[in-house]
């Protein structure tokens, strides 16, 4: 391995290895955001019917939240049956046939991974990369000696970026 002499060959070093080592979950995160951009469409999505039997007499809300559908809204009731945009729901029996629009499994899964909560068992990875992200910041300033162009040209870029992202902010 490499030998570390002082702080800029350990932030080069570390920044390299643990580049490689991320590399894996930096492209799942890249596709899986581009995809959440997009989760308001039904880019990539088939349609997947279900018919299933959940608790009987639920209300419209408590309805939604088990079939996994956001703003479920009835349109009608007919003799205990509420009909919705997606399918029907028996209030009597509990029987519920709807059809969903989902992402493909890989996708799905990759989806679910970018958006877990701290409660979720993947949480200390999702952590552990948000920390690895910052160090890549932090340490990118440490690839070229102050003194260089390069590194004179990267703090002007550096500026650029932190302006275009402080607009994004507030637009």
């Amino acid at each position: 391995m490499d030998k570390i002499k002082d702080t800029r060959s350990f932030m080069r070093i570390t920044h390299r290895y643990l580049g490689y080592f991320l590399a894996g979950i930096m492209a799942v995160y890249a596709i899986s955001g581009v995809m959440l951009v997009y989760r308001d469409t039904d880019f990539l999505k088939k349609e997947k019917h279900y018919d299933k039997v959940v608790a009987k007499n639920l209300s419209e809300k408590e309805l939604g939240k088990e079939l996994k559908i956001k703003n479920l809204e009835v349109e009608k009731t007919e003799n205990g049956v509420l009909y919705f945009k997606q399918g029907t729901y028996n209030s009597v029996t509990g029987q519920a046939q709807y059809d969903k629009k989902e992402l493909p499994f890989v996708l799905d899964k990759m989806t679910k991974l970018h958006k877990s909560q701290s409660k979720d068992s993947l949480s200390l990875l999702n952590t552990f990369f948000g920390i690895s992200l910052f160090f890549f910041v932090i340490s990118s300033f440490w690839m070229f000696k102050p003194k260089t162009k390069a590194f004179k040209r990267g703090m002007i870029f550096t500026i650029a970026g932190l302006i275009v992202s402080i607009i994004l902010l507030f637009i």
